[in-house]
């Protein structure tokens, strides 16, 4: 396991890592409400499709238990209204969508139930969701630790850690698994702009947990893979389409299409709940667009002129045909194709 927690639960309250201070300041934001929970997923205070999913549990649990004493017609209208609020957030990452579903589910079997027993089910349900995402990320770093040679030098983009999740990590649990079990390990860390994921949270990740981390520019990527300086490509994943085709942070594309010139496998780690099958191709997943001032400049510096014009998309889709292999709890799946991603599920 890392060694800090991203999402905790804390005196009635869900608390979480503001990831905008990171790496200067580790500190601990506190969420009573749904649309607490909303706003800070969407300005990213949390960020990574598996972490936003938990946040989203754990958003509804809390509006439950805020509106337990209330009349029922407002109990009800209160929690439509967060699973509302909480959907609208992010449109990218498939497991914010999946776990309100989850969420939904839950409330449904819970018909006739008295509101106090509703909200502590609810809450229930989201620390069992928060723990089954840790099982499910050391599942997946014990398989895709196979494809990892001793002293592999792995490049990752974005943050796919234990920052992105409820702990362990998906691409960065590969990573934390390989170590553990013995091996060798050393990561080159794309510093993924423009929100600096990489330089800001990747290596300040594995900086706390002693995993020897090196970060790059994103346009270095190329250079080093010619060199030989690259043995192998792992990231996450915000959605995954049922074809193979595979949304994650934008970059990821190019950081694809340059594994394949050089003959380097790219692997995508991502648990089954990232993969959504009402999506045929990557062609159909919404790519959400944020704030120009994410690009003009950083932290309060502008480098950009006035009236410039801006696209800041914070996604892309790489086609299946560039994935070496997908890893997931129930094994890897190399090669990703419609029929086989169907296989993963009952």
């Amino acid at each position: 396991m890392a060694s800090f927690e991203t999402l905790r639960w804390r005196n009635g309250r869900l608390e979480m890592i503001d990831q905008r201070a990171l790496p200067a300041q580790c500190t601990y934001l506190p969420f009573d409400s749904a649309q607490a929970v909303a706003d800070g997923i969407r300005t990213m205070v949390v960020r990574g499709a598996p972490a936003i999913g938990c946040a989203a549990a754990y958003g509804v649990a809390l509006e439950a238990r805020r509106l337990k004493d209330a009349a029922p017609e407002v109990f009800r209208a209160g929690l439509e209204r967060a699973f509302e609020a909480l959907a609208q957030s992010r449109p990218t990452a498939v497991n914010l969508f999946w776990a309100l579903g989850r969420l939904r589910e839950k409330l449904a079997g819970l018909d006739g139930a008295d509101q106090d027993a509703v909200a502590s089910a609810l809450l229930e349900e989201a620390h069992a969701m928060r723990e089954e995402d840790v099982r499910l990320n050391r599942l997946m770093g014990g398989h895709g630790a196979a494809l990892l040679p001793d002293g592999a030098r792995v490049l990752t983009h974005c943050n796919a850690g234990a920052l992105a999740t409820a702990g362990h990590g998906t691409a960065l649990g590969v990573i934390r698994s390989a170590i553990t079990g013995g091996k060798k390990v050393s990561v080159y860390a794309n510093e993924t702009r423009p929100f600096l994921q990489g330089a800001r949270l990747t290596v300040w990740e594995l900086a706390q947990d002693g995993i020897p981390v090196t970060l790059i520019a994103d346009v270095s990527a190329g250079h080093l893979m010619r060199r030989g300086e690259i043995d192998a490509v792992i990231v996450g994943a915000d959605r995954v389409a049922a074809n193979g085709d595979v949304a994650n942070k934008i970059g990821t594309y190019s950081v694809a299409v340059l594994a394949q010139r050089h003959g380097i496998p790219f692997y995508v780690a991502c648990p089954l709940s990232t993969i959504d099958l009402s999506i045929a191709s990557g062609a159909d997943i919404p790519i959400e667009e944020r704030g120009i001032e994410e690009v003009t400049g950083y932290g309060g510096t502008r480098w950009a002129p006035e009236g410039v014009s801006v696209r800041n998309p914070v996604f892309d889709v790489t086609p299946a045909a560039l994935v070496t292999a997908l890893v997931t709890e129930k094994g890897v799946v190399t090669a990703p194709d419609r029929d086989k991603i169907r296989r993963l599920f009952p």
